[in-house]
């Protein structure tokens, strides 16, 4: 964590993704007008976490980030991809972007990045063993996703229905509420998710 001294007794530096996404998500919140406050009450993030990230003095968790989306009509990696230069058509492994919420276990690898012009992106998910992400809703409201195991068993409850999902197995979905991604087994689990905007 940012609060964590390095080795010769100073703080670490800042994540320049935390860096460029505290910027962007002060951005946003300048362009509509909103104080810290006002930002506060329509996201249900209090004042100081809102302050600290922008500053880039911490790194949002996954569900902290998904409720800043919502606010911002913008999936996760619409937001990701604005503190990065346009994506090309092509997208080379090395240069997928990936972001960790180590509070949770979860990494997340924006295989296919939004693109002007697309409705689609594909994102690779990894959660470790135990680790349980709630939702407590959609960054876009009816988001399309297609969910699909690669490796490990993931629980996913969603419209209040839990689905069990084993390895090669996919869920297909509209999202409108709160959703929960349980990683069930005893080891990790890796999946693809497709995203495709309303």
């Amino acid at each position: 964590m940012k609060q964590d001294l390095a080795e010769g007794g100073a703080a670490a530096a800042p994540d320049p993704v935390d860096t460029r996404l505290g910027a962007r998500l002060a951005e946003l919140r300048a362009e509509h007008g909103w104080s810290l406050g006002e930002l506060a009450e329509r996201s249900g993030i209090s004042k100081s976490t809102l302050s600290r990230a922008e500053r880039a003095e911490i790194s949002l968790t996954a569900s902290l980030l998904n409720r800043l989306c919502h606010v911002h009509g913008r999936t996760m990696s619409q937001l990701l991809s604005e503190v990065e230069d346009e994506p090309a058509p092509l997208v080379p492994a090395a240069d997928q972007q990936v972001w960790e919420d180590r509070a949770s276990g979860f990494v997340r690898r924006s295989v296919s990045p939004p693109h002007p012009g697309l409705r689609g992106e594909l994102v690779e998910g990894r959660l470790a063993a135990g680790a349980d992400i709630a939702y407590d809703r959609p960054p876009v409201p009816g988001l399309e996703q297609h969910l699909w195991v690669l490796a490990g068993a993931l629980d996913v409850t969603a419209q209040g229905v839990e689905h069990h999902l084993g390895t090669g197995d996919c869920l297909r979905m509209r999202v409108w509420g709160p959703t929960r991604f349980r990683c069930a087994g005893e080891g990790a689990t890796r999946y693809v998710l497709a995203v495709v905007r309303p």
